[in-house]
């Protein structure tokens, strides 16, 4: 089955195409209007979709060698997400289906990234997920297909929204993770040091190691950016370990993913192998392209809540918030 995924949550605009697990199209437009502010404006991301979406479909159809007529299934992100974006991707997605008589399926955003780790391999349940990116700091465990129990989650900022806010207190650009990595390689871990969040249980925050940086560099305007960014790294890196390594024991689990948009980062993919090592679990992280929000995950999560529960209704709307435990079983999407 062609399936054709749309993903326009954030400020990305992404097409992606698959035929069954067959990658035909993976198509993706950052937006770098948002550098300038430091952090992505709603309103703009919602208006650089309109301009871009329909480019960018042809763009995909053109790699896939295929006519829109050729797709079988539309997928597209409805949630979580900035509301504006999802509108612009829904409505979108939407009319396409309406206009070539095709089903059509909603996903949540979380969902897709999780199904990332699907991309490429067999995914065997169950398997933790830690699912980490600017937007959305969790652990997952995915007891089977379309299964969910969220074990915890940040109580304040997301690991990659701190990223970026550390990232513009040393005046890096957005966004802030390559930026913060890049200059963490220059620096000397150990240095400069941070204190690791302990917020108890399987949750996370980020809010109390961000004002710490921030103090940090208030009080020491001749600071050494590499070491800043190294000891702010560590301390993030290491309260993800620390989690993680607790939910390991209490679940019992044997395999754990990494995905979303801060799973890209090579010290965190460093630590983590270590990590699974120790465990002596199966460690999954996808490859880089597939770290980040994309069309494809979309695809692949549409096409197999397709088939096992047919499509979504064409009154589903777009949601800002929606916990993804809530929508996981014997439901289209919601």
């Amino acid at each position: 089955m062609i399936t054709l995924g749309i993903e326009t949550s954030c400020d990305e605009t992404a097409v992606g195409i698959i035929d069954e697990n067959r990658i035909l199209a993976n198509v993706v437009s950052s937006q770098i209007i948002h550098s300038k502010f430091g952090g992505v404006v709603p309103e703009l991301a919602a208006r650089n979709h309109i301009k871009v979406i329909v480019p960018l479909l042809k763009v995909a159809l053109e790699t896939a060698q295929i006519k829109l007529e050729n797709v079988e299934l539309f997928s597209v992100t409805y949630g979580p997400g900035l509301i504006g974006a999802l509108l612009v991707g829904l409505s979108f997605t939407k009319s396409l289906a309406i206009a070539l008589e095709k089903p059509f399926i909603g996903i949540n955003h979380l969902e897709g990234h999780i199904y990332a780790l699907h991309i490429q391999q067999q995914m065997h349940y169950p398997y933790l997920v830690l699912l980490v990116s600017g937007g959305h700091t969790e652990v997952i465990l995915v007891k089977d297909e379309f299964d969910y129990k969220t074990i915890g989650k940040t109580v304040d900022d997301a690991c990659g929204e701190a990223f970026d806010k550390v990232a513009k207190l040393m005046k890096l650009p957005y966004p802030g993770g390559p930026y913060i990595e890049k200059a963490a390689k220059k620096g000397r871990i150990g240095t400069v040091k941070f204190p690791v969040p302990k917020p108890g249980a399987y949750n996370f925050s980020y809010a109390g190691l961000k004002t710490a940086v921030l103090y940090y560099v208030r009080d020491n305007p001749g600071y050494d950016r590499g070491d800043v960014a190294a000891g702010f790294q560590e301390a993030a890196i290491e309260h993800l370990i620390q989690v993680v390594d607790r939910a390991l024991t209490a679940t019992g689990t044997e395999r754990l993913g990494i995905v979303g948009g801060v799973s890209a980062n090579k010290r965190l993919r460093e630590r983590f192998t270590q990590l699974a090592e120790k465990r002596k679990v199966k460690l999954h992280i996808p490859q880089f392209q597939h770290c980040t929000d994309n069309g494809v995950m979309i695809a692949l999560a549409g096409a197999a809540r397709f088939k096992k529960f047919g499509p979504s209704e064409l009154s589903l709307d777009a949601l800002a918030r929606q916990r993804l435990d809530k929508i996981s079983v014997g439901q289209p999407c919601c």
